[in-house]
Protein backbone atom coordinates (compact mmCIF):
# COMPACT_ATOMS: atom_id res chain seq x y z
CA UNK A 1 0.00 0.00 0.00
CA UNK A 2 1.26 3.46 -0.91
CA UNK A 3 2.33 5.50 2.10
CA UNK A 4 0.54 8.86 2.14
CA UNK A 5 1.63 10.24 5.52
CA UNK A 6 -0.71 11.45 8.27
CA UNK A 7 -0.17 14.85 9.85
CA UNK A 8 -1.94 16.16 12.94
CA UNK A 9 -2.03 19.96 12.98
CA UNK A 10 -2.39 21.57 16.43
CA UNK A 11 -3.26 25.30 16.48
CA UNK A 12 -3.46 27.64 19.45
CA UNK A 13 -7.27 27.86 19.75
CA UNK A 14 -8.00 31.43 18.67
CA UNK A 15 -9.18 32.65 15.26
CA UNK A 16 -5.88 34.22 14.16
CA UNK A 17 -3.98 30.98 14.82
CA UNK A 18 -6.55 28.41 13.70
CA UNK A 19 -6.90 30.04 10.26
CA UNK A 20 -3.30 29.72 8.97
CA UNK A 21 -2.76 26.25 10.46
CA UNK A 22 -6.04 24.97 9.04
CA UNK A 23 -5.06 26.43 5.67
CA UNK A 24 -1.74 24.57 5.87
CA UNK A 25 -3.66 21.35 6.62
CA UNK A 26 -5.75 21.96 3.48
CA UNK A 27 -2.58 22.40 1.40
CA UNK A 28 -1.18 19.12 2.74
CA UNK A 29 -4.46 17.31 2.04
CA UNK A 30 -4.52 18.69 -1.51
CA UNK A 31 -1.08 17.09 -2.04
CA UNK A 32 -2.21 13.64 -0.90
CA UNK A 33 -1.33 13.74 2.81
CA UNK A 34 -3.97 12.73 5.36
CA UNK A 35 -4.50 15.84 7.50
CA UNK A 36 -6.23 16.02 10.88
CA UNK A 37 -6.74 19.23 12.85
CA UNK A 38 -6.69 18.73 16.63
CA UNK A 39 -8.33 21.56 18.54
CA UNK A 40 -10.17 22.21 21.80
CA UNK A 41 -13.80 21.16 22.47
CA UNK A 42 -14.76 24.85 22.65
CA UNK A 43 -13.56 25.50 19.07
CA UNK A 44 -13.95 22.06 17.45
CA UNK A 45 -17.50 22.69 16.16
CA UNK A 46 -16.46 25.89 14.39
CA UNK A 47 -14.17 23.97 12.01
CA UNK A 48 -15.44 22.70 8.67
CA UNK A 49 -12.90 22.20 5.91
CA UNK A 50 -12.96 19.76 2.99
CA UNK A 51 -10.54 16.81 3.26
CA UNK A 52 -9.39 17.78 6.78
CA UNK A 53 -10.59 15.66 9.70
CA UNK A 54 -11.16 17.36 13.06
CA UNK A 55 -10.45 15.77 16.45
CA UNK A 56 -10.80 17.24 19.96
CA UNK A 57 -7.93 17.62 22.42
CA UNK A 58 -8.50 19.22 25.81
CA UNK A 59 -7.17 22.48 27.23
CA UNK A 60 -8.87 21.73 30.58
CA UNK A 61 -11.59 24.33 29.93
CA UNK A 62 -13.91 22.39 27.67
CA UNK A 63 -16.99 24.59 28.12
CA UNK A 64 -15.63 28.10 27.64
CA UNK A 65 -12.00 27.85 26.52
CA UNK A 66 -9.71 30.75 27.34
CA UNK A 67 -12.51 32.97 28.71
CA UNK A 68 -13.24 30.31 31.33
CA UNK A 69 -9.60 30.36 32.48
CA UNK A 70 -9.39 34.18 32.62
CA UNK A 71 -5.61 34.27 33.25
CA UNK A 72 -3.09 33.58 30.47
CA UNK A 73 -0.57 31.68 32.59
CA UNK A 74 -3.28 29.48 34.16
CA UNK A 75 -4.68 28.70 30.71
CA UNK A 76 -1.27 27.82 29.24
CA UNK A 77 -0.39 25.53 32.17
CA UNK A 78 -3.73 23.75 31.88
CA UNK A 79 -3.43 23.37 28.11
CA UNK A 80 0.05 21.91 28.47
CA UNK A 81 -1.08 19.30 31.03
CA UNK A 82 -4.39 18.35 29.41
CA UNK A 83 -3.27 18.87 25.81
CA UNK A 84 -0.20 16.62 26.22
CA UNK A 85 -2.34 13.80 27.61
CA UNK A 86 -5.15 14.03 25.06
CA UNK A 87 -2.82 14.54 22.07
CA UNK A 88 -1.01 11.39 23.17
CA UNK A 89 -4.36 9.56 23.31
CA UNK A 90 -5.14 10.76 19.77
CA UNK A 91 -1.81 9.42 18.46
CA UNK A 92 -2.51 6.05 20.12
CA UNK A 93 -6.01 5.95 18.63
CA UNK A 94 -4.56 5.92 15.10
CA UNK A 95 -1.54 3.73 15.89
CA UNK A 96 -2.99 0.51 14.44
CA UNK A 97 -5.10 2.14 11.73
CA UNK A 98 -4.37 2.09 7.99
CA UNK A 99 -2.98 5.63 8.34
CA UNK A 100 -0.97 5.95 11.57
CA UNK A 101 0.15 9.47 12.44
CA UNK A 102 3.76 10.18 11.46
CA UNK A 103 4.06 13.95 12.10
CA UNK A 104 2.73 16.61 14.46
CA UNK A 105 2.65 20.16 13.05
CA UNK A 106 2.14 22.35 16.10
CA UNK A 107 1.57 26.04 16.68
CA UNK A 108 4.83 27.42 18.06
CA UNK A 109 2.83 28.81 21.03
CA UNK A 110 2.49 25.14 22.15
CA UNK A 111 6.05 23.75 22.37
CA UNK A 112 4.86 20.86 24.58
CA UNK A 113 3.33 19.30 21.43
CA UNK A 114 6.86 18.67 20.12
CA UNK A 115 7.69 16.76 23.32
CA UNK A 116 4.60 14.58 22.74
CA UNK A 117 5.61 13.93 19.12
CA UNK A 118 9.11 12.86 20.15
CA UNK A 119 7.81 10.60 22.97
CA UNK A 120 5.93 8.71 20.24
CA UNK A 121 8.86 8.68 17.80
CA UNK A 122 7.12 11.00 15.31
CA UNK A 123 8.33 13.91 13.22
CA UNK A 124 7.69 17.31 14.79
CA UNK A 125 7.24 20.58 12.91
CA UNK A 126 6.84 24.03 14.49
CA UNK A 127 4.53 26.48 12.71
CA UNK A 128 5.11 30.18 13.44
CA UNK A 129 2.10 32.42 12.80
CA UNK A 130 4.01 35.74 13.07
CA UNK A 131 6.18 37.46 10.49
CA UNK A 132 9.79 36.37 10.00
CA UNK A 133 10.76 39.83 11.29
CA UNK A 134 9.06 39.25 14.64
CA UNK A 135 10.50 35.72 14.87
CA UNK A 136 13.98 37.16 14.18
CA UNK A 137 13.66 39.57 17.12
CA UNK A 138 12.25 37.09 19.66
CA UNK A 139 14.64 34.31 18.62
CA UNK A 140 17.63 36.59 19.28
CA UNK A 141 16.08 37.65 22.57
CA UNK A 142 15.63 34.00 23.61
CA UNK A 143 19.28 33.27 22.80
CA UNK A 144 20.54 36.29 24.73
CA UNK A 145 21.66 38.21 21.61
CA UNK A 146 19.31 41.05 22.56
CA UNK A 147 18.57 42.14 26.10
CA UNK A 148 15.55 43.64 27.84
CA UNK A 149 14.61 46.29 28.64
CA UNK A 150 15.45 48.06 25.39
CA UNK A 151 16.67 51.61 25.85
CA UNK A 152 15.90 52.83 22.37
CA UNK A 153 13.82 55.94 23.01
CA UNK A 154 16.66 58.03 21.59
CA UNK A 155 18.17 55.68 19.02
CA UNK A 156 16.86 52.82 16.88
CA UNK A 157 17.26 49.14 17.67
CA UNK A 158 19.58 47.55 15.11
CA UNK A 159 18.92 43.88 14.37
CA UNK A 160 20.76 42.01 11.57
CA UNK A 161 18.56 41.62 8.50
CA UNK A 162 15.98 44.19 9.67
CA UNK A 163 15.63 47.93 9.04
CA UNK A 164 16.37 50.15 12.09
CA UNK A 165 13.45 49.92 14.53
CA UNK A 166 12.51 53.04 16.47
CA UNK A 167 10.72 52.83 19.80
CA UNK A 168 7.19 53.14 18.27
CA UNK A 169 8.03 50.28 15.85
CA UNK A 170 8.70 47.71 18.58
CA UNK A 171 6.28 44.95 19.63
CA UNK A 172 4.55 46.06 22.85
CA UNK A 173 5.94 42.98 24.64
CA UNK A 174 9.33 44.67 24.27
CA UNK A 175 8.50 48.37 24.48
CA UNK A 176 6.48 47.78 27.69
CA UNK A 177 7.56 44.25 28.78
CA UNK A 178 6.10 44.65 32.27
CA UNK A 179 2.58 44.98 30.81
CA UNK A 180 2.35 41.49 29.32
CA UNK A 181 4.68 39.14 31.25
CA UNK A 182 2.73 35.95 30.41
CA UNK A 183 2.65 36.77 26.69
CA UNK A 184 6.34 37.72 26.65
CA UNK A 185 7.21 34.42 28.34
CA UNK A 186 5.08 32.56 25.77
CA UNK A 187 6.76 34.37 22.86
CA UNK A 188 10.20 33.41 24.14
CA UNK A 189 9.13 29.85 25.00
CA UNK A 190 8.41 29.22 21.29
CA UNK A 191 12.17 28.81 20.79
CA UNK A 192 12.80 26.66 23.89
CA UNK A 193 13.05 23.18 22.32
CA UNK A 194 13.62 23.85 18.63
CA UNK A 195 16.84 21.79 18.80
CA UNK A 196 14.57 18.71 18.66
CA UNK A 197 12.35 19.87 15.80
CA UNK A 198 12.47 18.36 12.29
CA UNK A 199 11.00 21.37 10.46
CA UNK A 200 10.20 24.99 11.17
CA UNK A 201 7.52 26.65 9.05
CA UNK A 202 6.67 30.35 8.86
CA UNK A 203 3.58 31.95 7.36
CA UNK A 204 5.42 34.35 5.08
CA UNK A 205 7.18 34.05 1.72
CA UNK A 206 10.66 34.39 0.27
CA UNK A 207 9.99 37.50 -1.81
CA UNK A 208 8.42 39.29 1.18
CA UNK A 209 10.78 38.39 4.04
CA UNK A 210 13.55 36.19 2.68
CA UNK A 211 16.32 38.42 4.02
CA UNK A 212 14.68 38.78 7.44
CA UNK A 213 14.48 34.98 7.73
CA UNK A 214 17.95 34.21 6.32
CA UNK A 215 19.71 36.56 8.72
CA UNK A 216 18.63 34.41 11.68
CA UNK A 217 18.63 31.03 9.91
CA UNK A 218 21.48 29.59 12.02
CA UNK A 219 19.19 29.77 15.05
CA UNK A 220 15.84 29.56 13.29
CA UNK A 221 16.14 27.66 9.98
CA UNK A 222 12.57 28.29 8.84
CA UNK A 223 10.96 27.21 5.58
CA UNK A 224 8.70 29.95 4.31
CA UNK A 225 5.38 28.44 3.17
CA UNK A 226 2.98 31.41 3.07
CA UNK A 227 0.84 33.22 2.49
CA UNK A 228 -1.64 30.82 4.09
CA UNK A 229 -4.69 32.44 2.50
CA UNK A 230 -7.54 30.40 0.92
CA UNK A 231 -6.58 29.21 -2.53
CA UNK A 232 -9.40 30.96 -4.45
CA UNK A 233 -7.70 34.34 -3.80
CA UNK A 234 -4.24 33.19 -4.94
CA UNK A 235 -3.48 30.14 -7.11
CA UNK A 236 -6.96 28.56 -7.25
CA UNK A 237 -5.54 25.02 -7.05
CA UNK A 238 -7.67 23.82 -4.09
CA UNK A 239 -11.21 23.41 -5.42
CA UNK A 240 -13.88 25.53 -3.70
CA UNK A 241 -11.39 26.98 -1.20
CA UNK A 242 -12.94 30.43 -0.63
CA UNK A 243 -12.94 30.45 3.19
CA UNK A 244 -10.57 29.29 5.91
CA UNK A 245 -13.23 26.87 7.14
CA UNK A 246 -13.18 28.17 10.69
CA UNK A 247 -15.29 30.96 12.11
CA UNK A 248 -15.84 31.60 15.81
CA UNK A 249 -18.33 34.34 14.79
CA UNK A 250 -21.17 34.30 12.29
CA UNK A 251 -20.22 36.35 9.21
CA UNK A 252 -22.77 38.53 7.41
CA UNK A 253 -21.32 37.93 3.95
CA UNK A 254 -24.43 38.34 1.80
CA UNK A 255 -25.41 41.64 3.39
CA UNK A 256 -21.85 43.00 2.96
CA UNK A 257 -21.51 41.97 -0.69
CA UNK A 258 -24.98 43.21 -1.65
CA UNK A 259 -24.16 46.60 -0.11
CA UNK A 260 -20.74 46.76 -1.79
CA UNK A 261 -22.34 46.01 -5.17
CA UNK A 262 -24.10 49.38 -4.98
CA UNK A 263 -20.85 51.36 -4.53
CA UNK A 264 -18.43 52.72 -7.14
CA UNK A 265 -15.08 51.02 -7.78
CA UNK A 266 -12.34 51.69 -5.18
CA UNK A 267 -14.64 54.03 -3.22
CA UNK A 268 -15.17 52.15 0.08
CA UNK A 269 -13.03 52.24 3.22
CA UNK A 270 -13.08 48.82 4.92
CA UNK A 271 -12.39 49.02 8.67
CA UNK A 272 -11.67 45.97 10.83
CA UNK A 273 -9.54 45.41 13.92
CA UNK A 274 -9.65 41.63 13.90
CA UNK A 275 -10.90 39.15 16.46
CA UNK A 276 -9.10 40.30 19.62
CA UNK A 277 -8.33 44.04 19.60
CA UNK A 278 -10.70 46.21 21.67
CA UNK A 279 -10.64 49.94 20.96
CA UNK A 280 -11.46 52.42 23.72
CA UNK A 281 -14.69 54.42 23.50
CA UNK A 282 -12.55 57.51 22.79
CA UNK A 283 -10.78 55.84 19.87
CA UNK A 284 -14.14 54.60 18.52
CA UNK A 285 -15.46 58.17 18.70
CA UNK A 286 -12.49 59.52 16.70
CA UNK A 287 -12.89 56.77 14.12
CA UNK A 288 -16.62 57.47 13.83
CA UNK A 289 -15.96 61.21 13.35
CA UNK A 290 -13.35 60.42 10.70
CA UNK A 291 -15.71 58.18 8.73
CA UNK A 292 -18.54 60.73 8.94
CA UNK A 293 -16.44 63.80 8.05
CA UNK A 294 -14.31 62.14 5.33
CA UNK A 295 -17.36 61.85 3.09
CA UNK A 296 -16.18 58.39 1.98
CA UNK A 297 -18.24 55.21 1.87
CA UNK A 298 -17.28 52.77 4.63
CA UNK A 299 -17.86 49.21 5.80
CA UNK A 300 -16.96 48.92 9.49
CA UNK A 301 -16.72 45.63 11.40
CA UNK A 302 -17.60 46.21 15.06
CA UNK A 303 -17.76 42.99 17.06
CA UNK A 304 -20.92 42.53 19.13
CA UNK A 305 -19.00 43.02 22.38
CA UNK A 306 -17.84 46.45 21.12
CA UNK A 307 -21.14 47.86 19.84
CA UNK A 308 -21.90 49.73 23.06
CA UNK A 309 -18.76 51.84 22.51
CA UNK A 310 -20.13 53.34 19.29
CA UNK A 311 -21.25 56.96 19.83
CA UNK A 312 -25.06 57.25 19.91
CA UNK A 313 -25.06 60.14 17.44
CA UNK A 314 -23.19 57.99 14.91
CA UNK A 315 -25.73 55.18 14.98
CA UNK A 316 -28.69 57.51 14.56
CA UNK A 317 -27.89 59.80 11.63
CA UNK A 318 -29.29 59.28 8.15
CA UNK A 319 -25.99 60.31 6.57
CA UNK A 320 -24.26 57.43 8.39
CA UNK A 321 -26.79 54.92 7.08
CA UNK A 322 -26.48 56.28 3.56
CA UNK A 323 -22.68 56.34 3.49
CA UNK A 324 -21.79 53.34 5.60
CA UNK A 325 -22.58 49.84 6.81
CA UNK A 326 -21.72 48.49 10.26
CA UNK A 327 -21.61 44.70 10.72
CA UNK A 328 -20.52 42.52 13.64
CA UNK A 329 -18.41 40.16 11.46
CA UNK A 330 -17.83 39.37 7.79
CA UNK A 331 -15.81 37.19 5.44
CA UNK A 332 -12.85 39.55 5.23
CA UNK A 333 -11.36 37.95 2.13
CA UNK A 334 -14.58 38.29 0.13
CA UNK A 335 -14.76 41.94 1.16
CA UNK A 336 -11.10 42.74 0.39
CA UNK A 337 -11.46 41.09 -3.02
CA UNK A 338 -14.44 43.27 -3.97
CA UNK A 339 -13.77 45.95 -6.58
CA UNK A 340 -15.57 48.59 -4.46
CA UNK A 341 -12.89 48.45 -1.72
CA UNK A 342 -10.39 51.31 -1.96
CA UNK A 343 -8.49 50.82 1.29
CA UNK A 344 -8.24 48.70 4.42
CA UNK A 345 -8.02 50.38 7.86
CA UNK A 346 -6.38 47.62 9.89
CA UNK A 347 -4.82 46.86 13.27
CA UNK A 348 -1.98 45.22 11.28
CA UNK A 349 -2.28 41.77 12.80
CA UNK A 350 -0.15 39.41 10.70
CA UNK A 351 -3.08 37.53 9.11
CA UNK A 352 -4.83 40.77 8.12
CA UNK A 353 -1.53 42.17 6.82
CA UNK A 354 -0.95 39.08 4.65
CA UNK A 355 -4.55 39.21 3.41
CA UNK A 356 -4.20 42.88 2.46
CA UNK A 357 -0.95 42.12 0.63
CA UNK A 358 -2.33 39.00 -1.07
CA UNK A 359 -5.40 40.81 -2.36
CA UNK A 360 -3.52 43.98 -3.36
CA UNK A 361 -5.43 46.38 -1.10
CA UNK A 362 -3.79 49.64 0.11
CA UNK A 363 -3.72 49.87 3.92
CA UNK A 364 -3.96 52.43 6.71
CA UNK A 365 -2.30 50.96 9.80
CA UNK A 366 -3.72 51.69 13.24
CA UNK A 367 -1.71 49.20 15.35
CA UNK A 368 -2.80 48.52 18.94
CA UNK A 369 -0.50 45.97 20.61
CA UNK A 370 1.71 42.88 20.21
CA UNK A 371 3.56 42.75 16.85
CA UNK A 372 1.20 45.16 15.09
CA UNK A 373 3.42 48.26 15.30
CA UNK A 374 6.26 46.37 13.60
CA UNK A 375 3.94 45.11 10.86
CA UNK A 376 2.69 48.70 10.37
CA UNK A 377 6.26 49.95 9.88
CA UNK A 378 6.82 47.40 7.11
CA UNK A 379 3.47 48.25 5.48
CA UNK A 380 4.49 51.90 5.27
CA UNK A 381 8.28 51.94 4.89
CA UNK A 382 9.43 48.59 3.50
CA UNK A 383 6.64 47.24 1.29
CA UNK A 384 5.18 50.75 0.74
CA UNK A 385 1.58 49.56 0.43
CA UNK A 386 0.05 52.03 2.88
CA UNK A 387 0.61 54.51 5.69
CA UNK A 388 0.64 54.29 9.46
CA UNK A 389 -1.65 56.65 11.38
CA UNK A 390 0.20 58.54 14.12
CA UNK A 391 -1.10 58.59 17.68
CA UNK A 392 -1.23 61.71 19.85
CA UNK A 393 0.38 61.95 23.30
CA UNK A 394 -2.62 60.08 24.80
CA UNK A 395 -2.10 57.17 22.42
CA UNK A 396 -5.21 58.05 20.38
CA UNK A 397 -5.32 58.40 16.60
CA UNK A 398 -7.35 61.57 16.05
CA UNK A 399 -9.97 62.19 13.37
CA UNK A 400 -7.80 64.67 11.44
CA UNK A 401 -4.88 62.23 11.27
CA UNK A 402 -7.10 59.41 10.04
CA UNK A 403 -8.73 61.56 7.35
CA UNK A 404 -5.26 62.66 6.19
CA UNK A 405 -4.16 59.00 5.95
CA UNK A 406 -7.30 57.99 4.01
CA UNK A 407 -6.77 60.79 1.51
CA UNK A 408 -3.10 59.84 1.08
CA UNK A 409 -3.96 56.22 0.32
CA UNK A 410 -7.06 56.78 -1.82
CA UNK A 411 -6.38 60.04 -3.64
CA UNK A 412 -3.48 62.02 -5.06
CA UNK A 413 0.10 61.35 -6.06
CA UNK A 414 1.21 59.05 -3.24
CA UNK A 415 -1.86 56.84 -3.67
CA UNK A 416 -0.75 55.95 -7.21
CA UNK A 417 2.58 54.62 -5.93
CA UNK A 418 0.86 52.74 -3.09
CA UNK A 419 -1.64 51.13 -5.49
CA UNK A 420 1.18 50.11 -7.83
CA UNK A 421 3.10 48.48 -4.98
CA UNK A 422 -0.05 46.76 -3.69
CA UNK A 423 -0.54 45.18 -7.15
CA UNK A 424 3.12 44.10 -7.22
CA UNK A 425 2.88 42.28 -3.85
CA UNK A 426 -0.39 40.63 -4.85
CA UNK A 427 1.36 39.15 -7.89
CA UNK A 428 4.38 38.01 -5.84
CA UNK A 429 2.15 36.37 -3.21
CA UNK A 430 0.33 34.50 -5.97
CA UNK A 431 3.57 33.33 -7.55
CA UNK A 432 5.01 32.12 -4.22
CA UNK A 433 2.14 29.72 -3.52
CA UNK A 434 1.49 28.69 -7.15
CA UNK A 435 2.99 25.55 -8.68
CA UNK A 436 6.78 25.83 -8.69
CA UNK A 437 6.75 28.96 -6.50
CA UNK A 438 9.10 29.38 -3.52
CA UNK A 439 6.49 28.42 -0.88
CA UNK A 440 5.04 25.60 -2.96
CA UNK A 441 8.51 24.03 -3.30
CA UNK A 442 8.99 24.12 0.49
CA UNK A 443 5.62 22.43 1.07
CA UNK A 444 6.42 19.78 -1.55
CA UNK A 445 9.76 18.96 0.10
CA UNK A 446 7.93 18.36 3.39
CA UNK A 447 5.25 16.20 1.71
CA UNK A 448 7.90 14.09 -0.05
CA UNK A 449 9.55 13.19 3.26
CA UNK A 450 6.20 12.32 4.88
CA UNK A 451 5.34 9.97 2.04
CA UNK A 452 8.62 8.05 1.99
Amino acid sequence: MEKIGHVVVVPFPCQGHINPLLQFAKHLASKGVKATLATTPYTVNSICAPNVEVEPISDGFDQGGFSEAEKEDLYLQSFKANGSRTLSDLINKYQNSSHPINCIVYDSFLPWALDVAKQHGLYGAAFFTNSATICNIFCRLHHGLLALPFKVEDRPLLVPGLPPLNFPDLPTFLSVPQSYPAYLAMKLDQFSNLDNVDWIFANTFEELEGEEARSVSELWPARLIGPMVPSAYLDGRIMGDREYGSSLWKPLSEECIEWLETKPEKSVVYVSFGSIVSLTAEQMEELARCLKDSGLHFLWVVRESQLDKLPKWFMMTDSTKEKGLIVTWCNQLEVLEHQAIGCFVTHCGWNSTLEGLSLGVPMVGVPQWADQATDAKFIEEVWEVGVRAKEDEKGIVRKEELIKCLKQVMEGERSQEIKKNASKWKKLAEEAISEGGSSDKSINEFVNVLQK
